[in-house]
């Protein structure tokens, strides 16, 4: 019979001598390809999970430091917006307080006026009306100019006015008397029932507008004078005597 061979399988080891370095005894272990992979293998997860674990502990950090840095930004805005309003509710106050005095003063201002209004119609009322039957008023309206002033010698005031105006009552009264002689073509009297009687007498012709026994009041229509350089003599008699009428009547009109 053939004998046959037997074949033998070598194993590949690694050796792996550790000498310690105080003089003691070496040691020598012997690791096969399998385990040395194994080990290889084992080792590289390792670095793999640490590295990961870097990673992801690195990433965290950054996202933890971007938050913080958000939060920071937050805060810091929202400090300035208290800030703000603050500052937005102080002038909200003296906006307040500068309306309420300015409503005050309104209102003193109207309370003032109404009493002002008040002591203006007191006084009105206490004022008595001016009476209209006093011949306060000018005889003529236009432009006119005075000739000559009263005087002892001449009882009236003279007057030289033109057509361009009237001759005018100077207060109220009734007319007693429409008349003429050879010095005036007209001559009217009012009396004003208070002691005062005043007389126009106009020298040359003009229209009459008034008859014997006519109310009249201060301002109507006497004479309308119809030519140029009319002379108007005017008198006023108190008590029967005559007196400056410029110590009378207060203006021309």
């Amino acid at each position: 019979m053939r004998r046959q061979r037997q074949r033998h399988v070598h194993k590949e080891t690694f050796s792996v001598l550790l000498i310690p370095n105080t003089g003691g005894k070496s040691r020598q272990f012997h690791v096969t390809r399998f385990s040395f992979r194994l080990c290889v293998g084992a080792l590289v997860l390792v670095l793999l999970a640490v590295a990961g674990a870097a990673a992801w502990t690195g990433y965290q950090f950054t996202r933890q430091e971007n938050v913080r840095k958000q939060l920071a930004e937050q805060k810091e805005k929202i400090e300035a917006l208290e800030a703000q309003m603050q500052t937005l509710e102080q002038e909200k106050g003296t906006l307040l307080a500068t309306v309420e005095t300015l409503e005050e003063e309104k209102t003193a201002a109207g309370e003032a006026e109404s009493a002002a209004d008040a002591d203006g119609e007191a006084g009105e009322e206490s004022v008595p009306e001016k009476d209209t039957s006093v011949p306060r008023r000018y005889p003529y309206t236009g432009i006119s100019a005075v000739l000559s002033n009263y005087s002892a010698e001449q009882p009236y005031l003279s007057l030289n006015t033109n057509a361009d105006g009237n001759v005018v009552a100077t207060g109220d009264g009734m007319v007693v008397t429409v008349d003429s002689d050879d010095t005036y073509a007209h001559i009217i009297e009012v009396d004003h029932n208070n002691g005062y009687r005043t007389r126009y007498m106009c020298r040359q012709e003009a229209q009459t507008q008034m008859q014997v026994g006519a109310q009249v009041q201060a301002g109507d229509i006497l004479l309308t004078v119809q030519a140029n350089d009319t002379q108007l003599d005017y008198q006023i008699l108190f008590e029967e005597e005559p007196i400056d009428p410029l110590t009378v009547f207060e203006a021309k009109g």
